[in-house]
Order: structure tokens, then sequence, then C-alpha cells
């Protein structure tokens, strides 16, 4: 965005004080000895805006409400960041100032996507879908004419780059989609090979080049790409394609020629936003525990000063091939504003003071919930340890509020709400338990009963014995029916 850092003499006053908060705000986000409190985010905000309501006034006396940006609106952009940032931090995220940090990325984001060319429908639905979240939050929200006109400017900004970006894929006929989102793909996986000059191994290609082969078999005799679905050749979307392909050759035939090395001056712009996306890729594991969201202001910046420095967007260099490298310092670029994207959507509603218990009770939410689905318990007892760690936690409430230092921070709701969802799937378990040892009980029962009318069985039967043998007792020989052969056995056996 064009602008001037001349500062009017009639804004000057405004400049100071803006200028005088900035740097209160920068100091307050690095003294991690206490923790935010909602109440002086929400004093400072105020003081903003009584300084916004002022530069208002005077610009429009002096008829320039619409000149070019100048210094002045450079600092109120570095203020309203800054506060964006610490409504986050202490869980006040649905308020309409948290959304600012938001659509500065997004937009920064937006025209990263729109200069590459390589993004798909998939990319920015939820692109769309945070931008009508954000527009919901600030017309649900009662503040005040200026902040509502600057967040409302800021939102139609990205929505104009979101239409600009769209209508450059929406010539691709629906058909091609899937060939889109291939090439798309393979083009990444290329720029993640190439953002590694000094440690990818040539075999990686290999896979790509054949995938980028099989590419081209859907071409027809004509160099037109067929649908995948159909096999009919699509007009809509047949450049956007065969320039995809184009890309992947070149970048392919680059890797394998070693053509892909940076220009000695964007080495050390290579080296600082390397050094910056793996540091953002560890925060999106720690962040629960290593991440206030303030933090994110200084990499803001740093990735606005780095993007600042291109000129008609390449950065310059010394070599007459201005082209060389340029691609992997903008992919670099692109993922360190796609990194910060996701660090600020999952910034929870809570303040940063209930966070360590908040990690605690997710902590113990996930162990429950990998019990339950590892087969549930088989006595109370193993229940135990969790059962003493959410009692722990809960007796830190007083009057049902988790209270720090005599405040009462923001996300009580989210920390009440996780509470007692661990008390249910506690009780669930126990419950199942129960009832499982209760079958095993009537089973075992079952199969004592059947070894005992086996038993008796037993036992009749050899009743039935005896009641035969006393029989035969009372019975006389003659009533006895003698086989017509025992005489002759009997002659025999006297005989000898």
């Amino acid at each position: 965005m064009p602008h001037t850092n001349d500062v009017p003499d009639s804004e000057r006053e405004v400049f100071d004080s803006l200028t005088e908060i900035r740097s209160k705000l920068s100091a307050l986000k690095k003294d991690r000895s206490q923790y935010l409190n909602s109440k002086d985010v929400q004093t400072v905000y105020g003081k903003v805006m009584s300084h916004v309501h002022e530069l208002h006034k005077i610009r429009k006396a002096n008829h320039t409400e619409n000149e070019i940006a100048n210094r002045v609106d450079q600092v109120l952009d570095d203020v309203f960041q800054l506060l964006s940032l610490f409504f986050l931090a202490v869980g006040l995220t649905k308020a309409a100032p948290a959304t600012y940090a938001s659509l500065i990325t997004v937009q920064r984001l937006l025209e990263h996507l729109s200069e590459s060319k390589v993004y798909t429908h998939h990319d920015l639905t939820p692109i769309k879908q945070r931008l009508d979240e954000i527009e919901q939050i600030i017309q649900e929200s009662s503040v005040e004419e200026e902040e509502h006109s600057l967040l409302k400017n800021k939102l139609q900004e990205c929505l104009d780059e979101y239409k600009t970006v769209e209508h450059k894929i929406d010539g691709v006929s629906p058909q091609l989609q899937s060939l889109l989102e291939k090439l798309v793909s393979l083009r990444r996986r290329l720029l993640g090979v190439a953002s590694r000059p000094d440690s990818f191994d040539p075999k990686e290609l290999e896979p790509l080049e054949a995938e980028l082969q099989e590419l081209r078999t859907h071409r027809d005799s004509e160099g037109k790409f067929q649908s995948l679905e159909t096999g009919q050749v699509v007009v809509g979307g047949q450049r956007v394609l065969n320039g995809l392909l184009d890309d992947c050759t070149i970048m392919i035939n680059d890797l394998h020629a070693h053509n892909f090395k940076l220009d000695k001056t964007l080495e050390p712009i290579y080296e600082r936003l390397l050094t910056l996306k793996t540091t953002l890729e560890d925060l999106l594991v720690t962040r629960r525990w290593t991440l206030r969201e303030t933090d994110l202001y200084t990499y803001q910046k740093q990735l606005q000063e780095i993007d600042d420095t291109r000129v008609n967007g390449k950065f310059p260099t010394s070599s007459e091939d201005s082209s060389k490298g340029q691609f992997v310092l903008l992919y670099l670029l692109r993922r360190c504003y796609a990194f910060v994207y996701k660090l600020l959507e999952s910034s929870e509603p809570v303040s940063e003071a209930l966070q360590p218990i908040h990690n605690q009770l997710s902590t113990v939410r996930r162990c429950l919930l990998e019990v339950k689905r590892m087969g549930g318990i088989n006595s109370a007892r193993e229940l135990y340890p969790y059962q003493m760690k959410l009692a722990s936690l809960d007796n830190l409430r007083e009057d049902g509020k988790f209270v720090v230092d005599g405040q009462v921070p923001e996300g009580q709701g989210t920390l009440t709400a996780l509470l007692a969802e661990c008390y249910d799937i506690c009780e669930e378990m126990k419950i199942e338990a129960e009832d499982r040892e209760e079958e095993e009980g009537e089973q075992h029962d079952e199969d004592d009963d059947e070894g005992l009318y086996e038993h008796d069985d037993d036992e009749e039967d050899d009743d039935d014995d005896d009641q035969q043998d006393d029989i035969y007792d009372e019975l006389e020989p003659e009533d006895y029916n003698v086989p017509s052969y025992a005489p002759s056995i009997a002659d025999s056996e006297l005989k000898n």
C-alpha cells in the first residue's frame, strides 16, 4: 500500500501520543513477570480510540480524509496490531479489536497467493470462512464509529483481494479441478525441496518426476489436458494447467542442474526466512506452553520488513538474472505468513493467566479419551489418579470461579466446561466398568449352575444303579432269565 513518512503539523500531537502508547505496549509484551490483565488492555484501547477520534476530526476539518497514508497511519496500524494481539492474549478472541491482526495476516497471505498462482479452492475456502466470521463479529460488536470504520475498511480490503484471487481460478472448469489440485500439490513439494538447497537428496526428485510424467499423459496431441473423470478435453483452464506444468518442468530441470542456488545478495534474506520458518513451525507444536500471542507481533513485523524490500514483486539482486532464487524466497515468505495465520487462529478464548490450568485440563481430557478409546478401565481404582488431579484443579476455584492474583480472568466458561467434560468421561467409564463386571459375574454364575446340573445328573445315575442292584438282590435264582448257553459253560468249568 502506498504511503509517505511525512507527519503533518496538525497531526503531530496525535502522532506523539500514539508513538508513546506503542512503546508502552512493546515494553509490556516483553514483561513476563506478571500476567496481562483484560482491564488494563481495555483502558489502553480506550485511550487509543480517543486519539483515533481526534485524528478523524482533524482530517475532516482539513479535508484530508482520503489522502495517501502517512507516518501517523503507520504508527496507528502498529498500535492496532499490538492491541489486537493483547486482546487475544487475555482471551477476548471474539472481540472486534482482536480480529485486526488476523486481517493484516490474511491480506498479506492473499497477496502472495495471487502472485504465486499456486492454490486451489480448497486453500481459499477456510480463508473465506474466517473472513465471514470476522465480518459477523464486527457487525455484532457495539463499537465506536471510528473503530467500526477502521475494521470495516481493512475487512473490505481483504474481501477485495479474495475476489481477485478467486477470480483467477474460477476460469478452471470443474472437470479439470482434480488435475489442478495434483499440479499445485506437485509444485508445492518441488518448492519444499528447493527450499533446502544444501540438504536435499536428488533421489527425492524421482517420484516427483514420475508423477509429472504421469500428468503429461493426460494431454492430447495438441497439448490440451483431458478431464480425469470423463477423458474429454475441456477448454476452460488449459492455460493455467499448462503454466503449472511448465513451472514444474523448469523447477525439476533446475534442481537437477543445481541452477536453483541463490544469488549471493539474497543469501542473508534466505537465512533469515529459513530461521523464521523453523521457529514458527516449532511454535505450532509448543504454543500451548511457550507462546504468548503478543510474541507474534515481532514475527509479523519481521516478515513485513522483508516483504517491503521487494521491488516490483522481486527481491533486488546484484546479478543480471534477477529471477534466480526468487521463487524459493517467496515460497518461504508465504509459508511463514501461513504459520502466523495458523497460530493466530489456534488462539484459545482463555486468558494467559488461566492457560496453565487449561493446559492441564486439556492433557487430562486427552488421556481419559485415549483410555476410553483403548477399551476403558477394569476397575474404578484405575481412575483414582485422574480423579485426584481433577479434584486438585477443582479446588482452585473460589465461588465457582478460577481466581488469579485477585482477578477473575477471561475463559471461565471454557475451563468449567472442560472440567465438567472430564468428570463426565470418568463417570461414563466407571459405569461401563461396573456393567462389564456385572455381566462377567452373571456369566460366571451361569457356568457354575451348568456344572451343578451335570453333578446332579451323575448322582441320579448312581441312584439308578443302586436301585437296580436292590432289585437283583430281592429276586430268587429262578427269577433270573438264564441264557440257553449258560449250562454248557458251567459244565465245562466243572469238568475242568
